[in-house]
């Protein structure tokens, strides 16, 4: 059995139960899950790998809980820079439609490298469109190969603009397609035993591009296989003014009607709610994904989450698509989010720890996860390091916890993914990041192009 050990950090942070912040601690673990965590006196002093992370902050792996990986292919659109987000979305409707499995999965891989480098060891990605042949397969083989734990959602649209929806008719997939396929991918991918590193999601897009019935077939379909569920709910004004018009309820009451609440259940962005909704957060257990860039990228809104906090709704950290950020950097959302909240609400508003235990702890219990977001024993071997002697954190050496969010986001000096180093000396071990760079830059050209 293979064994590492994780020694001489700076600062531990552990998030576990007593939220421990260890000086010179590290961790033990064995094939891939954490045995022993704290100072060095208690720590094994031989493994098969020793690795000394003197002058690091050491963290668990952070936690992106929403994001669209294939929306790297249209980063900084000029048509689409000044729009919000349903010009937006109708500009760049005609362009996915290009989409084929070859740009899926170089575009997966171009994002989970970038995760990987800033700190991101689990993402969940919402894939909603699938022409020319393109399958959510593509980008599982990419999360395989670079090494991240993927919750992979099996995302659809089935509401065109002939029958009110948004989308262009020709994107849309038939109903009865979609759930063959949620079936097919579950039995070929679904790892639902602790640790594991493929989960499949069940991920209608929106209330304006699927029908209410196949939301209600969705819920039916996941929680008969024990599957989670995930949407878009309130994100902007127009989707409420939406959702009034054609349903006559606002978007949070429209989801609790069809069964989309629960502790099952997490929601991407969730901007525009009142108290009472909040309170059917927290009393549901209904996750929120919080996407503060592209909230402010798009002028959606600033999301209420000092309120979702003190009632008890869980909440994690989302990039949110690659097209509406323009980035995939976690620990830069984590930033984003201490910041948004203290403009809107005042100085106390958001914590440097309240917003790193989101990224971590938080959007594991979004993601259903008890395996992932501490290092504790019993957690799967998920961890980064960040080097304090950089230039960005000269001077923050009182605080080093809250360094990564008060200074310059970094990327990551080491990365370990179930007791498997992907990131070392700040490189990625498990691609080639220009060869990436390189076939993504050329798909995307010939995406725009057509």
């Amino acid at each position: 059995m293979a064994t590492l050990l994780v020694r001489n950090a700076e600062m531990l942070v552990t998030m576990d139960a007593g939220r421990r912040e260890i000086a010179g601690g590290g961790i033990f673990a064995r094939d891939g899950v954490i045995e022993v965590v704290g100072a060095d006196d208690v720590l094994p002093q031989e493994a098969d790998r020793v690795i000394d992370v003197g002058g690091m902050l050491v963290l668990p792996g952070l936690v992106n809980t929403h994001h669209h990986f294939f929306q790297s292919l249209t980063r900084a659109l000029p048509a689409a820079q000044d729009a919000g987000l349903f010009d937006w979305l109708v500009t760049q409707y005609p362009i996915w439609a290009r989409l084929d499995g070859e740009a899926i999965y170089a575009s997966a891989r171009t994002v989970l490298a970038e995760l990987a480098l800033s700190g991101c060891t689990t993402a969940s990605d919402h894939l909603y469109l699938f022409p020319n042949g393109a399958r959510l397969d593509d980008e599982i083989r990419a999360a395989r190969e670079i090494g991240v734990r993927l919750h992979a959602c099996r995302g659809s649209m089935s509401l065109g603009e002939s029958e009110g929806g948004l989308p262009p008719d020709a994107v849309i997939e038939d109903e009865e397609e979609i759930l063959r396929d949620c079936q097919r991918v579950y039995e070929e991918f679904h790892e639902p035993e602790r640790y594991g590193m493929v989960r499949i999601v069940i991920a209608p897009c929106a209330p304006f591009n699927v029908s209410e019935d196949l939301m209600r077939r969705s819920v039916e379909f996941a929680r008969e296989r024990g599957l989670t569920l995930h949407t878009h709910v309130a994100e902007t004004l127009d989707e409420e003014a939406y959702c009034l018009q054609h349903t006559g309820m606002r978007p949070v009451a429209y989801m609790h009607s069809l069964g989309w609440t629960g502790p099952d259940v997490w929601w991407a962005h969730v901007v525009w709610t009142n108290p009472e909704e909040v309170a059917l957060l927290a009393e549901t257990r209904t996750g929120v994904a919080h996407c503060p860039s592209s909230n402010m990228r798009l002028g959606s809104g600033v999301a209420p989450i000092r309120e979702y906090l003190d009632a008890g709704v869980r909440v994690g950290l989302a990039v949110d698509g690659s097209a509406s950020n323009d980035s995939s950097h976690l620990f830069s959302e984590a930033r984003q989010a201490l910041l948004l909240q203290r403009v809107s609400k005042g100085v106390g508003a958001l914590s440097a720890r309240e917003a790193l235990e989101m990224a971590t702890l938080g959007g594991a219990a979004v993601l259903g996860r008890d395996d992932i977001g501490a290092l504790a024993p019993g957690m799967a071997a998920d961890l980064i390091g960040v080097r304090l002697d950089r230039l960005d954190y000269a001077g923050a050496q009182t605080d080093p916890v809250a360094a990564p969010l008060f200074c310059r986001p970094p990327t990551v000096d080491l990365s370990v993914i179930n007791g498997r180093v992907i990131v070392e000396d700040g490189e990625l071990l498990t691609a080639d990041v220009g060869e990436i760079v390189a076939r993504h830059n050329a798909l995307s050209r010939r995406l725009v192009t057509g």
